[in-house]
């Protein structure tokens, strides 16, 4: 288990790390600010961030899951409120934050079912064949 948690918490600070190269606005000035906030992020996204999401079901239905993303940022801006050394320069950048860490977890996933099983399987399901691929 704490293999696992290890793990979770370097996955996240690569991708804090690459969000900060590819988003303008978000910066780190040190490795020890990298995995403070990255530890941060992983806390808040346990304990704060289903919280949130329990409180923002309706609105998050409603705009398709869209709106979970706007929770995502704002885990990512609280993060930076919390954190010394690491800043995001207003919501927007916040948000093409949680958008490029939700793009790297997607890329992260195929490439571990890529890596763990030799290909990515789809499950597509026909209701009226009753069939399942």
């Amino acid at each position: 288990m704490l293999i696992g948690i290890l793990f979770i918490w370097l996955i996240t600070a690569l991708g804090l790390w690459l969000v900060t190269l590819i988003v303008p606005g978000v910066t780190v000035r040190s490795a020890n600010g990298l995995w403070f906030a990255a530890l941060v992020l992983g806390l808040a996204n346990a304990f704060v961030r289903p919280v949130l999401w329990a409180l923002t079901l309706p609105i998050t239905v409603a705009t398709f899951g869209l709106f979970a993303l706007v929770v995502n940022a704002f885990m990512i801006w609280l993060t930076a409120m919390l954190v010394p050394g690491f800043e995001v320069r207003g919501f927007g950048s916040a948000l093409l934050a949680a958008l490029v860490m939700v793009l790297l977890g997607v890329g992260a996933f195929l490439l571990i079912e890529w890596w763990t099983v030799g290909s990515v399987h789809w499950i597509y399901m026909d209701s009226r064949n009753a069939t399942y691929i």
